[in-house]
């Protein structure tokens, strides 16, 4: 395996290519896998099931191969994950909090609003003892970084500051580096992606080897920031409409598809998804008809849509670890069809296809972000106000912050010094033990600290609180999961599939 694995970096760094050129080639020592045959099903419209999913994308034929993301690390910026079924086995951890939710202790790492725990069942939730719950990469090391609180909440700065957390520690876990990076989170500011800091952030994981995957966004419209740069994996969502055949699926009507030359690269299910349920959440009180049964919960979106394509990619690098965010990019786009008449649009994947097959080696080549533009033009309209004080300005949290000082720290990986970031005390210094008591639940989480001295607008922390069944005092009145600050958010019914806005 180390002798194969050596020869694919190797080819693939030998690899050089203009602008978006892809090429198919022959690697030495690599055989494809012999094909395989995936039989169709239909299945009830109103809730795509886990076990659905993998068979549309071909899933359950790569894990038949034995490609399950094993040995793959994945970070996933979000509300963060619970402790529920399907996801205590031992393949989450918790990273740092970054939340405005992290100052308060029974509230640090929780998934309060019930996103992030929904992704990361698609992504690599596995539950064998109990109807087979399945991710599709069941067995990739999943780590969650919480930004988001219970109302959605969170400032742009936050959502840079846990990236650069991901880039600087992404080697933690030898065994499981991280690979792959799932960003379910846009707004709608549209400074240019050459000067826009969060660009920046994204490339810098890019450059260091990390697949960044990204909601296009769900107003049907322009693609959001980041997801509009080119060097991500920018993924929208299909509507599979009962059937597990690509011949019939279709651009879901939410998904933002932009206009040429930038378009998603990706196009997978994301309408009706049955995923894990976080009982009391926020979206779980708001939408109690989109729960099935005890355990789970129906949701449509680019974010699952995002998740599905993050979990494909670690399954992807368990087949083949050499390739890099590029041509991990090309060959999944290679695998699959077009949708329906989505032409410029983007292709379906195939993982029977994309693991028998050679690899599509490319290399994209052309500018770079430099991150030097302005923070409140890369908010767009989505801002965070506390006690009527609103997060404006070129500032994050804690008070002023130059981008120009902030984009050469991150190009050079030191943004994070310890528990601070540029200079601000965010989050801990270290891993220390599992937390909620569950032994099953990853042996380590990133240790959490209290925000020293004055940050924006005197928050009063202690006084959230979190009653087990809705969000009771909520201080923060910022910009609602939606296709206007975070992707994903259509909650349907489990039997109906009506449209809960």
């Amino acid at each position: 395996m180390t002798g194969r694995r050596a020869r694919v970096r190797q080819y693939a760094a030998a690899v050089a290519m203009t602008a978006a050129a892809t090429v198919a080639t022959t690697l030495s020592g690599l055989a494809p896998a012999q094909a395989a045959t995936s039989a169709d099903y239909t299945f009830d419209a109103a809730g795509a099931t886990l076990t659905d999913v993998r068979r549309i994308t071909r899933a359950d034929v790569a894990a038949q191969r034995g490609y399950t993301g094993k040995g793959i690390g994945i970070a996933l910026i979000d509300t963060g994950v619970a402790p529920v079924e399907g996801l205590t086995s031992g393949n989450v951890a918790n990273g740092p909090d970054l939340s405005f939710e992290s100052q308060v202790a029974n509230l640090r790492w929780r998934d309060t609003y019930g996103h992030g725990t929904h992704l990361a069942g698609i992504i690599a939730g596995r539950d064998t003892a109990r109807n087979g719950f399945t991710g599709m990469a069941p067995d990739a090391k999943l780590l969650s970084l919480k930004v988001g609180a219970a109302n959605g909440a969170v400032d742009i700065t936050q959502v840079i500051a846990a990236i650069d957390w991901v880039v600087e520690h992404r080697n933690d876990d030898p065994r499981n580096p991280i690979r792959v990076l799932n960003l379910s989170y846009g707004t709608d500011g549209v400074l240019s992606w050459q000067k826009n800091p969060l660009s920046h952030a994204v490339q810098n994981a890019y450059r260091a080897g990390i697949a960044v995957v990204v909601s296009s966004g769900n107003t049907g419209g322009a693609i959001t920031n980041p997801a509009y740069d080119p060097y991500v994996i920018t993924v929208g969502a299909t509507d599979p409409r009962g059937t597990t055949s690509p011949a019939d699926d279709q651009v879901a009507s939410f998904t933002s598809m932009g206009a040429a030359p930038r378009v998603p690269d990706l196009l997978v299910p994301g309408r009706s998804v049955v995923s894990l349920r976080v009982p009391g959440s926020m979206v779980d009180a708001m939408n109690p008809t989109a729960r099935v049964g005890e355990r789970y919960f129906v949701g449509s979106g680019t974010s699952q849509a995002a998740a599905v394509a993050t979990g494909a990619v670690a399954v992807l690098l368990d087949r083949y670890p050499g390739l890099t965010p590029d041509s991990l990019k090309c060959s999944l786009r290679q695998s699959g069809p077009t949708v329906g008449s989505a032409a410029n649009g983007g292709k379906m994947i195939d993982l029977d296809r994309a693991t028998a097959t050679l690899p599509t080696l490319c290399r994209a080549v052309g500018p770079h972000s430099t991150g030097t533009g302005s923070i409140q033009a890369a908010r767009g309209t989505s801002i965070v106000t506390l006690n009527g004080v609103s997060l404006t300005g070129e500032r994050d949290i804690f008070g002023p912050l130059k981008s120009s000082t902030w984009a050469a720290a991150s190009k050079t990986g030191r943004a994070w010094q310890g528990g601070f970031w540029m200079d601000r005390p965010m989050t801990g210094t270290g891993w220390t033990t599992s937390q909620y008591g569950q032994a099953n639940w990853a042996g380590r989480s990133w240790s959490g600290t209290n925000w020293a001295g004055r940050s924006w607008s005197d928050i009063a922390w202690a006084e959230a609180t979190w009653n087990g069944r809705s969000w009771s005092n909520t201080l923060v009145d910022g910009a609602p999961w939606s296709g206007r600050s975070w992707s994903g958010v259509s909650w349907q019914h489990g039997t109906k599939g009506a449209w809960l806005k």
